[in-house]
């Protein structure tokens, strides 16, 4: 535990929230979202709770800019593991899309950090910050979104810009809701080993995850949406994308 003195210039409070951030990450790497409390997390960056909340509005806010920080260290992996996996895009474009499905999956599996904020984004992060801090956060996802959607439709340029972003927000949505499945409560794995028949329902996260995948991608380029359709996945990614390049954010002057 590290005793600050009071900050005084740009840098020290930029230090401040880095060293915050920093001691939240690690413990994350020690104990789910759920433990993360901010009384632990400002003993053990050695500021008060009031200070704390001088730089961050509340426990969630800082796990929310962590959500955001995993999600682009992972997207800069992913490009070159799609690459590695994918290579020249040989193959039609069933099989590249299953090498796509287990590619995500697979570096996703590699992040359990990533996928347990993931997890509590909708259901825990989102419910306790500001309007402001909610929508700094949803423009960062967005912009990752956009991302991840081009680095798909890198290697299945099949399924057109609007089906990558489908799949793109699908693939958000079901990791966070797997994960959860994939990690039951003690009584469910007492049932469970108690019970054999009942063992049948464990998930394995990679497996699950690759299989639900690979059904949506290969749904998508066997029945591809007209250009006239409306997504209500996609169109807030499209849309973020339509106002990037014309300058239309509502924070661009900020």
């Amino acid at each position: 535990m590290t005793t600050f003195q009071r900050a005084r210039s740009e840098e020290q409070r930029a230090m401040r929230r880095q060293a915050i951030l920093d001691t939240a990450a690690a413990m994350l790497a020690e104990m789910p979202v759920a433990q993360v409390s901010l009384n632990e997390l400002s003993r053990r960056v050695g500021l008060a709770k009031s200070n704390v909340l001088r730089y961050f509005e509340s426990r969630e806010a800082v796990l929310l800019e962590l959500l955001d920080v995993a999600s682009r260290e992972w997207l800069e992996h992913l490009d070159g593991a799609l690459t590695a996996a994918l290579g020249t895009g040989t193959g039609t474009p069933y099989e590249r899309g299953d090498r796509v499905a287990a590619t995500l999956a697979a570096t996703l599996a590699d992040r359990p950090v990533l996928c347990d904020l993931a997890a509590a984004q909708a259901a825990v992060l989102e419910h306790n910050v500001s309007p402001l801090v909610a929508a700094q956060y949803k423009r960062a996802a967005v912009a990752n979104a956009v991302t991840l959607s081009g680095l798909i439709r890198e290697h299945v340029r099949e399924l057109g810009e609007h089906d990558a972003m489908r799949f793109t927000a699908a693939t958000i949505m079901v990791t966070g809701a797997i994960w959860t499945h994939s990690r039951p409560a003690a009584a469910m794995l007492a049932a469970y080993e108690a019970d054999p028949s009942l063992a049948a329902m464990r998930l394995d996260f990679t497996t699950a995850l690759r299989e639900t995948l690979e059904v949506l991608i290969t749904g998508l380029l066997a029945r591809p949406s007209h250009r006239s359709a409306r997504s209500p996945l996609a169109d807030p990614i499209k849309k973020t994308r339509r106002g990037e390049q014309h300058g239309t954010h509502d924070d661009k002057n900020h």
